[in-house]
């Protein structure tokens, strides 16, 4: 891997949250959503990152973007390790790192007009005023394939569509580099995610953008990413080219959630095996020791309980955490 490629890079990321107990609340434990967690992503690529829900992929992208304080661990943008910094500090990198946030209802305030939610972010990193303003707020709305009348209205007049549009506007508003997109289209129509992920490789094509795209659907993860990351309790279980990734699948979690993948071929589905992982997830709040998903894997050995298996690359930038790969 060259350095000078990679835009943002991730090492033993950890995130940690203190959550009530015990009677009326009154004890802490301690939950590891994120555990010592390592990526990187390259400059105009797209990282796709996936996994059950409550694995910790959103968290990962909002320590990422600072919404949340790391626990431990570095986040290194354009060279510069920004885990560590303060408000003021991050500043000049709120502009360069935008999200795009999963449910499009509650992610605007639904007090504003369109074109002072947009301008928003304008305003505060003083981009542009006057007329300039409302140029630039216009051309981006057409640009998500709204209109210039649109621009007047309120949030609850828009479908939920149209209202990812914008956000992703707001999003686009700073002109960043790098955009965390949460979810994006889980809360969107089948009919209209294909629309949204199609206009999100536009914009990256066009602005020369690099995406972490998290999701629960594989198969959309699939078009839109170049690589993909599998995340399982807080761990990054498996990354690799989405190509290489879906045809060739080395970790046992990666192996069952592409199993699980829906085919629109009665015969071939017949045919190929489905993994069924038995037992519930543990809790961030008391994980097993040693390999986190020993517990539901139908290879576990002895080792898997007494060591944590490190993230090794196999061959061609294909990175697994498992004992059975030597």
């Amino acid at each position: 891997m060259d350095d000078k490629n990679v835009l943002i890079k991730v090492n033993n990321l950890k995130k940690y949250f203190n959550a009530s107990h015990g009677l009326l609340g009154k004890g802490t434990v301690c939950c590891k959503a994120v555990d010592d967690v390592s990526f990187y992503i390259k400059k105009g690529e797209t990282l796709g990152l996936v996994g059950e829900s409550g694995c910790g992929k959103s968290t990962v992208g909002r320590t990422m973007l600072r919404l949340y304080k790391p626990t431990a661990g570095e986040i290194i943008f354009n060279g510069t390790d920004i885990a560590k910094f303060n408000e003021s500090e991050l500043m000049p990198y709120r502009k360069k790192i935008q999200m795009i946030f999963q449910d499009p209802y509650a992610s605007l305030n639904p007090r504003m007009t369109v074109k002072d939610i947009i301008g928003e972010p304008i305003d505060i990193h003083n981009l542009a005023k006057g007329n300039e303003r409302e140029e630039i707020i216009v051309d981006l709305l057409q640009r998500v394939g709204l209109n210039k009348d649109h621009a007047s209205r309120y949030p609850h007049e828009f479908s939920g569509g149209q209202r990812q549009r914008i956000g992703i506007a707001r999003a686009l508003a700073v002109k960043p580099e790098f955009i965390i997109c949460d979810e994006p289209i889980s809360a969107l129509d089948v009919s209209i995610q294909a629309q949204v992920v199609n206009m999100l490789d536009d914009l990256q094509d066009e602005f020369g953008l690099t995406y972490l795209f998290i999701a629960h659907d594989l198969s959309m993860v699939r078009h839109i990413s170049d690589r993909v990351g599998v995340m399982y309790l807080g761990n990054l279980m498996e990354v690799a080219s989405s190509k290489e990734l879906y045809s060739n699948p080395q970790h046992p979690y990666t192996q069952a959630l592409l199993s699980a993948i829906p085919v629109p071929d009665p015969s071939y589905t017949q045919k190929r095996e489905r993994i069924k992982l038995e037992g519930e997830v543990p809790s961030p709040i008391n994980p097993p020791s040693g390999c986190k998903f020993r517990t539901r894997c139908r290879y576990v050995m002895d080792i898997c309980s007494n060591q944590v298996p490190e993230l090794k690359d196999i061959g061609s930038e294909h990175f697994v955490a498992c004992h059975l790969m030597k």
